[in-house]
């Protein structure tokens, strides 16, 4: 990381790149985006394709608890990676394996989860922040490129990597699992197996992108691209290249604009924001191409 900085810090004195890339927070944050967009995108296509909007949404709310619990626990408050992960997953896998074991509408399970999560959390910081900057807590709920050390780096880089090779091992047969489980099932398929992988998949991604996003907009950033990709596409193949492109590009976006435009806007407010322009103009679009 550092020859990239000072290779762009050069790059930045020579009147290549606009000032703004002086600052070595604003590097660090374009390279989190550039591995944390292409596992949204990538992840966020089957969120859709298997109707999991709610519960990645509730995987992100979980980070609330998990934040907190850090930190009572005495990790940084900044990095609580330990507590974040940890309870992240086995709030996950509880609530996958609860929905395999009760006849509860899996809406309503994990709307119940959801409330408990978002209780928990709110409870636990708001005892929590008698002991910290209340302003390290407003960065880890909504994001912060200030808060991008070489740390998370290395982390999302690990996590990225992990995410690849399962995506390039298995992402055929996990994109089969999702499309048609009976037939996934006949052509030996471990349906379960895969069922629990992508809940663990979601529960890495979740932390890596809450140092971008925010605990509270993470689920935002699966979904919202990933449902504007599919507005727009025709096919499968479409759909999931489509959707990495957006993603990617809503995070590049929304790190640099608000550092143009100078707006005190939190990084994982104008991401999201922008998704959200993406997806009512490919609505506009959509109905526009009915039309006519």
């Amino acid at each position: 990381m550092d020859g990239l900085r000072s290779y762009l810090f050069e790059l930045e004195a020579l009147g290549y790149l606009p000032a703004m890339f002086q600052y070595g927070f604003l590097i660090n944050a374009l390279v989190a985006a550039l591995m944390i967009g292409p596992l949204l995108g990538g992840m966020g296509s089957l969120v859709v394709i298997k109707r999991l909007a709610f519960f990645s949404e509730a995987v992100g709310h979980a980070a609330l608890t998990g934040i907190a619990i850090g930190i009572l626990l005495g990790e940084p408050a900044s990095h609580p990676f330990a507590a974040l992960f940890s309870f992240c997953l086995i709030f996950a896998l509880l609530l996958h394996w609860i929905k395999s074991r009760t006849a509860v509408p899996y809406d309503a399970l994990v709307g119940v989860f959801l409330a408990v999560a978002i209780a928990m959390g709110a409870a636990l910081l708001l005892y929590v922040a008698r002991k910290v900057n209340i302003h390290i807590l407003e960065n880890v709920l909504f994001g912060s490129i200030l808060t991008v050390q070489d740390r998370d780096l290395a982390i999302l880089a690990v996590i990225t990597v992990l995410c690849l090779v399962a995506m390039l091992r298995f992402g055929n047969r996990a994109l089969v699992a999702t499309l048609n489980p009976e037939l996934a099932r006949v052509r030996g398929i471990r349906v379960h197996l895969y069922d629990y992988a992508f809940v663990v998949l979601i529960a890495l991604i979740t932390v890596a992108a809450v140092k971008i996003a925010g605990a509270i907009l993470v689920g935002a950033m699966l979904l919202i691209p990933a449902t504007t990709a599919r507005l727009v596409t025709r096919n499968v193949h479409q759909f999931f290249w489509t959707n990495i492109l957006l993603s990617t590009g809503c995070c590049i976006a929304g790190i640099l604009l608000p550092m143009l435009l100078e707006l005190p806007v939190p990084t994982g407010a104008s991401i999201v924001l922008l998704a959200s322009v993406g997806f009512v103009a490919a609505v506009g679009f959509n109905r526009l191409r009915a039309a006519r």
